[in-house]
Formats: structure tokens, sequence, C-alpha cells
């Protein structure tokens, strides 16, 4: 199945993909794989990010402990709700990020990782706990060159 956040520019992407399956499977929504909050820094062009917060605290931002906490419960959910299935999770670069730096213990992800826009990023439970697989895949976008 695929599991998307609400926004748009997530549930667009879903749809996109689902046209291609031979198979076309549900959409499901979760709330839980919104793009984090950033409050007052949200929906403003980069150079007035930079203007109006340099230091990047942006009023009304959600907090890192919150946005984990959010994403990791919505991960147990899933795991709850569908058990041994493969899913396809469609959401957002902070979503992704905040749960490779989990994972990692903070190795990659969040302020380490530049996730390329629709690169794959695989991770799985085993037994108690979940591990990643590989990140920031790439070789699916025939058209991609790295810089």
């Amino acid at each position: 199945m695929i599991i998307s956040s609400p926004l748009s520019r997530a549930k667009k992407t879903a749809e996109i993909i689902q046209t291609y399956m031979e198979t076309p499977l549900d959409i499901i929504e979760m709330d839980a794989f919104k793009e984090r909050s950033f409050g007052k820094g949200s929906g403003l062009y980069f150079h007035e990010i930079q203007s109006l917060y340099p230091d990047r605290n942006y009023p009304g931002m959600e907090s890192w402990e919150a946005f984990k906490t959010r994403i990791f419960q919505g991960l147990h959910q899933v795991h709850q709700e569908y058990p041994n299935q493969k899913i396809l999770l469609v959401a957002h670069g902070a979503v992704i990020n905040g749960i490779l730096s989990v994972l990692s213990n903070g190795e990659i992800g969040s302020g380490k990782t530049k996730l390329i826009n629709a690169c794959i990023t695989n991770i799985e439970r085993l037994e108690d706990s979940w591990k990643v697989t590989n990140y920031n895949e790439t070789s699916h976008l025939s058209s991609f060159t790295q810089h």
C-alpha cells in the first residue's frame, strides 16, 4: 500500500506513482507524516527566511522532540496496522531526514544529508527495531545527474 502525507505535494507524488503501478494500490493519508511545521517561517521564500530569521529560530516552529515523536508514532501505527507488509511512504524531506537521523543515531539525516527530490530511502523493521537499508537512492531517476 501507499501511505502519504496529506499535504498536496506529497499526495500528488503518491498519485503519480500510483498511475505507474501494474496493480494500483490504495493511498492512505496520515497526518503523522506531514512536513515539520516551521511556524512563521512556513511558506516564505529562502531569501525572506534568511532576512527575517537568520538564526533559523522561527516563532511557532514545531520542536524537534514533538516532530520526532509524531513521526515515530506514525511508524509505530503503520507497523501495528499493517504488519509484514511492504509500504511505500511518500513524505517530505524533513520527515525522511528525521527518520534517518534517529535511526542512525545522528550519523545521517537532519543537518547532515541533502536528500534529492524523489529519492528512495528504504527502512525495514527487524524484530523490535527499525534499520536503514539505504537512502537517497536516485538510480530510478533516469535524467538525474549529480552536480
